[in-house]
């Protein structure tokens, strides 16, 4: 049993905790919105005035921020860093990028304390059942002292190498991800224009050399699949907002590295289209009604 603070507690940090609690951890937790907070409280953890209150004298501090601005101002302040323990390993599940995640590893290393950054992949659905993937960048010291607490939130951690390492493994994931998703939104739609049954064309598709993640477990076309965002319409789940953070994450990344991204830069546009038609709150399977909205 540990003693962890949690700060961040959204769609994906909110249930994160709750299966830190259900270990049976000590878990003291913030979040600028009372009500998180208060969920959590329901479900045995304790509430912490501020973000300094749930890291002070803790094992272990875990973050789930938007991005990378809050990531470093909350772990670069004196007055944050001040209330750690000697021992307090620091663990931020947060989705940014390398630079900063190196830059935050490096001034909390400086004093004295360990860093790794370890976002994650499952969704919702997956931060509530604690079956995450979790994708670590830092040393293999700070890894095995982690991953304990990790496997309490999800069912696969790996090693993606030194700290940063994990953000790029998750943002090259999400960026196929997104690919994944455009082209099956594609491919069902054509389906449908042509008088096929969108149930019956993936359960071809998923016997066939099309099979992947989002028409086997997240189907983007309404009907085909209970408890996914698509029959929910579109609520819940990854909102094409992140999944537009991303893609410009993985897009500045590959203009560091000169790597060539031509589907990545495609999905984004599409993205950025699917956002500015005023569906940046929606799940990110919602592009599939950018290709069904050519046929209304």
């Amino acid at each position: 049993m540990a003693n962890i603070g949690f700060i961040g507690l959204g769609n994906m940090g909110g249930p994160m905790a709750q299966n830190l609690v259900k270990a049976g951890h000590n878990v003291s937790v913030f979040d600028l919105m009372p009500a998180a907070v208060q969920q959590l409280v329901e479900a045995g953890a304790e509430a912490s005035e501020s973000a300094e209150q749930a890291a002070s004298g803790k094992d272990f501090v875990i973050t789930m921020l938007p991005a990378g601005k809050h990531v470093e101002s909350l772990y670069l302040s004196e007055s944050f860093i001040s209330n750690l323990s000697e021992s307090t390993r620091i663990i931020d599940c947060s989705t940014i990028d390398a630079e900063t995640a190196k830059k935050v590893a490096a001034g909390l290393s400086d004093k004295g304390f360990s860093f790794i950054d370890a976002p994650v992949s499952g969704g919702v659905a997956g931060a509530a059942a604690g079956t995450l993937t979790f994708i670590v960048g830092g040393s293999a010291e700070n890894f095995e002292a982690a991953s304990p607490i990790l496997s309490n939130m999800g069912k696969n951690v790996f090693h993606a190498g030194d700290v940063g390492a994990g953000q790029v493994a998750k943002i090259c994931n999400n960026m196929l991800l997104s690919i994944l998703m455009a082209g099956t939104s594609e491919a069902l739609q054509m389906g449908i224009d042509n008088g096929l049954d969108p149930k019956v064309l993936s359960d071809i598709m998923l016997q066939s050399s099309g099979r992947n993640w989002t028409l086997e477990l997240y189907n983007p076309c309404p009907g085909v699949l209970d408890n996914v965002p698509s029959s929910n319409n579109y609520q819940g789940g990854f909102m094409v907002d992140l999944m537009l953070k991303d893609l410009g994450l993985a897009m500045d990344t590959a203009q560091t590295s000169k790597s060539a991204t031509p589907m990545g830069a495609l999905a984004q546009n599409l993205y950025r289209l699917h956002a500015q038609n005023g569906k940046g709150s929606n799940d990110f399977s919602s592009i599939f009604e950018m290709f069904s909205a050519t046929k209304s």
